[in-house]
């Protein structure tokens, strides 16, 4: 069955202090159709063995609930798979799982990680869980159909033991962090920017020495937002009506990257440019405004910029709070591209740009690249890209 909905999944981590990888892992896997399987796993320790662990129970787990594999089996499989400590002669790794079936259908199932929980209108919900043991293993597990705006969150137990016997005497308990995100969810928080602003308070009741791993994995189900980007003139000056009709006949925001662009849209709309008064960061060129399009802004500058925050939103996204309260075209751009849109058309066009003729540093090719390295940014952020060259 279709529906306008979309999941939105997002996880950000910290590494133990002092060390280079990660003992957790998130693994996301795309099924199609709305479906995904979300694997948070915590390896035993830190360090590489810890990274090892939780990398194979990630991958392993996320490919046999996939395939649609018991949990039971799923278990049996890491027990017999994972390889056994030298120094504890035990063979663990922690595990959190959310399968999404059509973008509404979820179930959860957790070993030893704390508790998922979900936030629903802005309520912090801790599911009834279901608890049956799996040889020798406590496995919670909740199935449930999804509202739109649900948030359900996993997480490491690195989150529970943030500030114990520094800030907090026994760290960070469930319902303080259950709380905490019941305050934080707006009803435009993505999720990347959710699971971000819960490490970062991880961070700080750690004074920013985390003494173990600290990962959390947000999913959000929310509404399908399309946006359209037109960037570049045509090949062809005749297709400049063609281009801009198509481009403004698309539901969703529109965002003209380029003065020349900006002109080519405000000629066919018979509308005029009007130079705005915005702030704006230093090396960011100031924003334009066309009555009938929700975003002007200049193209290479800002586009490089925009990339730049695309590429840190996709991995550790530490810069985050460097620019989100900013308001100059990068970040108005950014926020649209990364945290409202679903689903993106982007209107590239492949002439060379007058504006650059004598610049061989702005080249078409070098535009090129910025269009295939935007494109590459949105899908890994899950989102549904296309492109129409002209």
């Amino acid at each position: 069955m279709v529906n306008n909905l979309y999941s939105d999944i997002g996880y950000v981590s910290i590494n133990h202090v002092g060390e280079m990888l990660c003992g957790d892992n998130v693994t996301v896997t795309d099924l199609g159709e709305g479906s995904y399987v979300v694997v948070l796993a915590d390896g035993l320790g830190s360090g590489v063995k810890a990274n090892i662990l939780s990398t194979l129970t990630s991958t392993m787990l996320s490919k046999m609930v996939g395939n649609g594999i018991s949990i039971e089996q799923c278990v049996e499989t890491i027990i017999a798979t994972l390889p056994v400590c030298k120094d504890r002669g035990v063979a663990y790794s922690t595990f959190s799982v959310i399968s999404i079936k059509n973008n509404r259908e979820i179930k959860v199932y957790n070993y030893d990680n704390p508790s998922p929980f979900i936030v629903r209108d802005h309520k912090a919900i801790l599911p009834e869980y279901i608890v049956n043991e799996i040889h020798g293993k406590r496995i919670e597990r909740y199935d449930f159909t999804a509202m739109e705006g649900d948030c359900i969150f996993m997480m490491s137990d690195g989150v529970k033991n943030a500030g114990a016997g520094e800030i907090l005497n026994y760290g960070w308990e469930l319902p303080e962090i259950m709380k905490f995100m019941e305050e934080t969810v707006m009803d435009d928080s993505c999720a990347k920017v959710l699971a971000t602003t819960l490490i970062d308070r991880c961070n700080a009741l750690y004074a920013s020495k985390p003494g173990d791993d600290v990962t959390c994995a947000c999913v959000r189900i929310k509404e399908r937002k399309q946006v359209n980007l037109m960037m570049g003139p045509s090949t062809k000056p005749e297709d400049d009506e063609k281009m801009v009709s198509l481009f403004m006949s698309k539901k969703g925001k529109h965002i003209v990257c380029g003065g020349t662009t900006a002109k080519i849209v405000a000629r066919c709309l018979g509308k005029e440019i009007i130079n705005e008064n915005n702030e704006m960061d230093t090396d960011i060129p100031p924003m334009s405004r066309i009555e009938g399009v929700d975003l002007v802004t200049e193209g290479m500058i800002t586009m490089n910029r925009v990339l730049e925050y695309g590429k840190n939103f996709a991995g550790q996204n530490d810069d985050y709070f460097n620019w989100y309260f900013k308001t100059d075209g990068a970040s108005r751009l950014a926020s649209i591209l990364f945290e409202e849109a679903t689903d993106v058309n982007i209107f590239s066009g492949c002439a060379v740009n007058p504006a650059h003729q004598n610049n061989s540093s702005l080249s078409i090719s070098l535009k090129m690249k910025l269009v295939d390295e935007l494109i590459d940014v949105l899908k890994k952020l899950n989102k549904t890209v296309k492109v129409t060259y002209y």
